[in-house]
């Protein structure tokens, strides 16, 4: 009886360090976890001008004030608060994103720097089985905490030069609207991943979500001054698409929408409002279609490859300025996309 007693207790002792563990590095990490409230201005058929907001999350990674979110949370914000565990407001803008791999990296405009920056770790040594937890804000419930595993790891197929596009974790870590952006731990505390999506039959969560892997995420918008934010919202054009909007050519790019004073905005890049129905998609016509950047025709994945092969050979100089051909009600026009020299 008495040994008995004995492994019971010492089989509950590791569970009880755990619990105690996550606990602890709970306290250590979330002042780092931040919510990002965003306003983004969407035009009706009549040109009027209405103001939409939506919440993600994201996690502080630097004393000058940087913050990664996904890029989704972000992409088409005309303004971005930041709020901190203690109830403080920061606006923000964006520096560099990441559409196809849904991550992004913002700054606050002015930062108070007594906030604890998180550190990040080396998603290549996480292994599936791995325990990890994420801290967000599902459903506007700030600093909520999920605990789960890593089930699978994804890397999509197109590389160019060592250069992955997207990675992915898949993990049972509850994940739900407004957890967008936030970060994955591991149990040391480091971020391993950016919170992206979920599956789900329900709307809710159905026990698969995913997130950016850290180390794809500093080569796309951390270590990587290469990409620019160009406050453009677009589809990719197929053949069948471009045949039904006359486009001169099997492909490019359909602009949505254009955020408000981005390079775009200052380009005099039009996005579209009219609504439309491709198959199971709704997407919005009327915009601008580019064509070709920097004299790339914009008709494959392989020719969009090519563009981003050739940024990784320009000069700085050279990345400030990009020559867009696009297509406006049936008419081609030249236009120069510029970007401050420093975001």
């Amino acid at each position: 009886m008495i040994k008995h007693i004995i492994l019971t207790a010492i089989i509950a002792i590791p569970n009880l360090l755990n619990g105690q563990s996550l606990s602890d590095l709970y306290k250590k990490v979330s002042p780092s976890v931040v919510v990002i409230q965003t306003e983004e201005g969407v035009e009706d058929l009549d040109g009027h001008v209405n103001y939409q907001g939506s919440q993600g999350s994201g996690v502080l990674i630097s004393s000058q004030g940087e913050i990664l979110t996904a890029a989704h949370v972000v992409n088409n914000a005309e303004h971005i608060t930041v709020i901190f565990h203690d109830g403080k407001k920061f606006p923000a803008k964006v520096v560099r994103l990441a559409t196809v791999a849904d991550v992004a990296l913002i700054k606050l405009v002015y930062f108070e720097n007594h906030y604890p920056a998180a550190e990040l770790g080396d998603s290549d040594l996480v292994d599936i089985g791995d325990d990890v937890f994420v801290i967000g804000a599902p459903f506007g419930l700030k600093h909520s905490l999920s605990r789960g595993i890593i089930s699978g790891k994804g890397v999509e197929k197109t590389r160019m030069e060592g250069f992955t596009f997207a990675e992915f974790f898949q993990t049972d870590a509850a994940i739900n609207h407004g957890n967008s952006g936030g970060p994955m731990f591991n149990m040391n505390g480091e971020v391993i991943g950016l919170v992206s999506s979920i599956i789900s039959e329900s709307g809710g969560f159905d026990g698969i979500g995913f997130s950016a892997t850290i180390n794809v995420t500093k080569q796309l918008v951390i270590d990587s001054d290469k990409r620019r934010w160009t406050g453009i919202n677009g589809v990719l054009v197929d053949r069948e698409l471009a045949k039904l909007l006359n486009v001169p050519q099997p492909g490019g790019i359909l602009i949505q929408s254009v955020v408000p004073l981005s390079p775009a905005f200052m380009a005099d890049l039009k996005g579209g409002n009219v609504p439309f129905n491709n198959g199971d998609e709704e997407i919005i016509i009327g915009g601008d279609i580019i064509l070709e950047v920097n004299d790339i025709p914009i008709v494959s994945e392989e020719n969009i490859i090519a563009f981003f092969k050739s940024i990784f050979l320009m000069s700085e100089e050279e990345r400030n300025t990009f020559k867009l051909k696009t297509l406006r009600a049936g008419k081609m026009q030249e236009v120069m996309l510029r970007f401050p020299t420093e975001q």
